[in-house]
């Protein structure tokens, strides 16, 4: 049986210092979701590879950070043009390793490049212009000059769900601030991460770039705290869930100084007033809630719909995601979701849906297991109606009696709640209660409704006529409360990456003088 998908050329393996060491063993594997029988990737990492990769790193971040940044550029652009020569091996390996459906995977694989000219842009509103030096004047002799410098050693935690562009939006700015990087992909998708891996390292050999620049440590929990809690880092760049963003920071209460930039889940709400374009927010929210099979941090989980068109649009919600194209990503066909990532993710949404039926909700359309061709993981669509949404006590799993169908709880799937109100006041609550904030969108007619939306909403994202799912990578994308520490990634990925230092430069002889302080040249001559 093959180890590892035909895309990769090296066997399953870490990056550490510019060689790749083979760590055969099946430890963590990745199989296709859409054939459990297929193996994508298969190795046996070792915890003691995160101290040798963050040596690595460390060794090469000074001759890194003093390349000129023009050289680093260029690394960059030969990163940007290998990922356009091999956009369609790149989307074959993401659809096979995650299940994402064609059009998805390529969509992923593009964003590698885009990322690049997004990030090197020097245009006048690029985001790059918040991080090059500038001056101002002081007094008549003193100026005052401001510079950026880059953390260090970084370390990138990687998700599943993108395991190619997520990394990738904290790896170019960090590597081109002058930074050095130490990327820990996925344990499900530890293939995507060997590819982005091996396509850096092409690009840095190229350039002669020095060994150890671009590190890879493959594993799973085990590796990911080794990493969180090693001394050698500078910052961590985390994609992913609350309870592993909670850890990380845990890991760290005794480095205050260490950048943590977190990017994680989401209870996403999105209101639907009666004045709304109704054809289009039934698009958009229904694109929004089941795209990716669900596996979005900014899928719509909760549609909130004025009781006025209620009855009609929760209907039409039902029989939309009903009719949705559930099929093998390696059909001709077009096909709108593939299979869910494992077999216990696909559990632990038809779990979740019987706990909110116990819980007193009202299952309008059941998600279900479907059988297909390959006996891969795929589920239906679910919609389920419940009186409202709260944030209050901690959330209990949905196998506990306490469990509460309005509660404040993502899962990571095709299932969306619904709930109806009566007026924008009573919206704009159910859309607040969550502790999630990241993404949140309204369709209305209204631009005053619009407007009031966008400044009460709590979320890094708020949308207006547009779903939940989807950003612009040339915006800031990130989130509040156990969505994000407000170092969003996207436009703002470079802040996270340098850190300014503040100078004063006299060029005059003469010291501004000082009421009480005396200095007399004299002093000064010599004594002998």
């Amino acid at each position: 049986m093959a180890t590892h998908h035909p895309s990769l050329a090296q066997e399953p393996s870490n990056l550490i210092g510019g060689t790749w060491s083979a760590i055969p063993g099946g430890t963590v594997r990745s199989i296709n979701p859409a054939r459990p029988d297929e193996v994508v990737w298969s190795g046996s990492p070792t915890v003691c590879a995160v101290g040798d990769a963050v040596q690595a790193a460390r060794g090469a971040a000074p001759a890194w950070a003093s390349m000129p940044v023009h050289d680093r550029e260029s690394v960059l652009r030969r990163f940007q043009a290998l990922c356009t020569e091999r956009q369609g091996v790149i989307a074959d390996l993401i659809r096979d390793e995650t299940g994402k459906v064609p059009w998805d995977a390529r969509q992923e694989a593009a964003l590698l490049v885009s990322k690049v000219e997004i990030t090197l842009d020097d245009s006048p509103e690029s985001p790059r212009r918040r991080v090059l030096p500038f001056g101002v004047s002081v007094s008549a002799t003193r100026q005052g000059r401001a510079w950026f410098r880059p953390h260090g050693v970084m370390a990138v935690i990687g998700p599943y769900n993108f395991p190619m562009h997520l990394p990738n939006g904290h790896i170019v700015p960090a590597l081109l601030m002058g930074n050095t990087i130490v990327f820990k992909p996925s344990d499900k998708a530890p293939g995507c991460g060997q590819m982005l891996a091996e396509l850096f390292q092409e690009a840095l050999d190229h350039a002669g770039a020095p060994s150890g620049v671009f590190n890879l440590v493959q594993g799973g929990p085990d590796v990911a705290s080794a990493m969180a809690a090693h001394p050698g880092l500078d910052g961590i760049l985390f994609t992913g869930s609350w309870p592993v963003g909670r850890r990380i920071l845990e890991a760290n209460l005794d480095r205050p100084s260490r950048l943590i930039a977190l990017e994680m889940g989401g209870n996403n709400p999105a209101v639907v007033m009666d004045d709304a374009d109704l054809v289009l927010a039934l698009a958009e929210c229904v694109r929004s809630a089941f795209i990716t099979t669900g596996q979005r941090c900014t899928c719509t989980r909760r549609i909130i719909v004025h009781e006025r068109i209620a009855d009609r649009f929760i209907g039409a919600v039902c029989r939309a995601a009903e009719a949705l194209v559930i099929g093998d990503p390696r059909s001709d066909g077009p096909v709108f979701m593939g299979p869910i990532i494992s077999d216990e993710a696909r559990r632990n949404v038809l779990e979740y849906q019987s706990g909110l039926r116990r819980a007193g909700a009202e299952v309008l359309l059941e998600s279900r297991g479907k059988d297909l061709p390959g006996m891969g993981w795929y589920v239906t669509p679910g919609v389920i109606r419940v009186n409202g949404f709260h944030n209050g006590s901690p959330v209990r799993g949905p196998g506990s009696p306490e469990f509460d169908a309005g509660c404040d709880m993502e899962v990571f799937g095709p299932v969306v709640r619904v709930c109806v109100v009566r007026s924008l006041d009573e919206a704009i609550r159910q859309a607040n209660a969550t502790n999630f904030g990241l993404a949140a969108a309204i369709f209305t007619g209204d631009s005053s409704a619009a407007e009031r939306f966008a400044l009460e909403c709590r979320a890094g994202c708020v949308n207006v006529n547009c779903g939940t799912a989807g950003a612009s990578s040339r915006l800031p994308f990130g989130g509040l409360g156990l969505s994000g520490n407000h170092r969003p990634a996207g436009a703002f990925s470079l802040d996270s990456c340098a850190y300014p230092v503040a100078g004063l430069f006299e060029s005059g002889s003469e010291a501004p003088p000082v009421p009480g302080m005396t200095i007399d040249p004299s002093w000064l001559k010599s004594r002998g």
